[in-house]
């Protein structure tokens, strides 16, 4: 809880933090990585520096968190916190880097704000900074303790028994442990961070949801060669994935971690409602086929947007574990229809019609701008949003509030 004295503080501030937090992050990242430049070798995704996400994504998480403290100082924004500390524990964050984040962050925004940084002020603040990452700190030990490892020490060796391509821009890689030994313990929705050398001798990561049943000794990721724009370049992870691994190689995988997984045995009758678009289908499949492993008959709901049955990567595979679970149906909606689905809907996604009941668990995965229209959808139709759990490929750029 912050206490009353910052809290008048951070509140008679906040506007202006917030205003200036685009500049403060900036400079901040700027800072850290010209002294510290061994942090973008494996830690920092550089793609998501260039674009400014990894920038947007923290501004928002620290002005989100402050908001919290200030509307809500009773209750901690665990929601918040337990996405951040996930993300935190797939790429080997350990505590002492917030030491290292606290005096690059502070630096930027006494560079930027001047002399409006007073030192009440900057007490204030470093009690909301060292309030969140107190938190995150405690709930990313947890998340070690719980995989198994050390803190930080998340990485491992995976050898390709398979490679398969799912669409002209989609492939899938089937992993076992290069060790032999077991399988560390996932759930169904979760992601791995895969470690890769550039030929610049840099290792870069990116998260991949596991898009098969988690329970063996096996594990799948499905990855998309993500194209480049006239705004950004291709995706350099995706594209060493696609051009130079093959069977027999080996990739370097994260424990899994996720907070959008699917909950069992507890909840083995609530119905479940699985909504993506594109590669957002991925961590949808392992919750499937996982529902499939338990012979599970609770109702399952599949609604899945693509634009078209080519480009809908593992529709065969989705729709064969949806005839084996005997409570499941699947709407695809194509904006390209083709013949080989003769009863897909066209167009974007459209939940009108579509019977949707209001107990169901929802989870909900794809590009941004798809995940907020058919959340206000779902929201329309009768669904809580603390029913509806959603994942984000990247830096979390959207954070809704409870009911927003």
């Amino acid at each position: 809880m912050l206490s009353t004295e910052s809290a008048a503080v951070v509140r008679a501030t906040l506007p202006a933090v917030a205003g200036a937090l685009d500049e403060i992050t900036t400079r901040f990242y700027g800072a850290m990585f010209h002294d510290r430049p061994e942090l973008l070798d494996g830690m920092f995704n550089r793609g998501n520096q260039a674009s400014g996400a990894q920038r947007r994504a923290l501004a928002g998480s620290i002005a989100g968190f402050a908001t919290a403290l200030l509307e809500t100082p009773d209750t901690r924004p665990d929601v918040l916190l337990e996405r951040i500390a996930h993300k935190h524990a797939a790429v080997g964050v350990t505590d002492d880097q917030y030491t290292i984040v606290h005096k690059y962050l502070f630096g930027a925004i006494a560079e930027v704000l001047g002399d409006a940084v007073t030192p009440e002020v900057a007490a204030a603040w470093d009690e909301v900074y060292w309030l969140m990452a107190g938190a995150l700190i405690g709930r990313e030990a947890r998340l070690y303790q719980d995989a198994g490892v050390e803190p930080g020490q998340v990485w491992r060796r995976w050898t390709v028994v398979e490679r398969r391509t799912e669409t002209p821009d989609v492939v899938s890689f089937v992993l076992r442990p290069a060790d032999g030994e077991p399988s560390p313990q996932a759930r169904a929705g979760q992601y791995v961070s895969v470690r890769v050398l550039m030929a610049d001798g840099v290792h870069q990561l990116r998260q991949y949801s596991l898009s098969s049943d988690p329970g063996g000794q096996l594990r799948r990721i499905t990855v998309k060669r993500v194209a480049g724009t006239a705004d950004a370049p291709n995706g350099e992870v995706s594209t060493l994935l696609h051009d130079q691994i093959h069977e027999g190689d080996d990739l370097t995988l994260s424990a899994p971690f996720g907070d959008v997984f699917l909950d069992d045995p507890a909840d083995a009758t609530t119905p479940v409602i699985l909504v993506s678009a594109g590669i957002g289908g991925t961590p949808m499949t392992s919750i499937l086929a996982h529902l499939t492993a338990l012979d599970s008959t609770r109702p399952v709901l599949v609604l899945h947007a693509d634009r078209s049955p080519a480009d809908h990567a593992l529709r065969a595979e989705t729709s064969q574990l949806v005839e084996q679970l005997p409570g499941a149906r699947a709407v695809f909606w194509y904006e390209q229809p083709g013949a080989e689905e003769p009863n897909s809907r066209e167009g974007l996604m459209n939940l009108d019609g579509i019977d949707l009941p209001e107990s169901a668990k929802v989870f909900l995965c794809g590009p941004l701008p798809f995940m907020r229209d058919v959340r206000a959808q779902l929201m329309g139709a009768g669904i809580p949003a603390q029913r509806i759990r959603y994942e984000v490929f990247g830096p979390d750029l959207w954070l809704p509030g409870p009911a927003a």
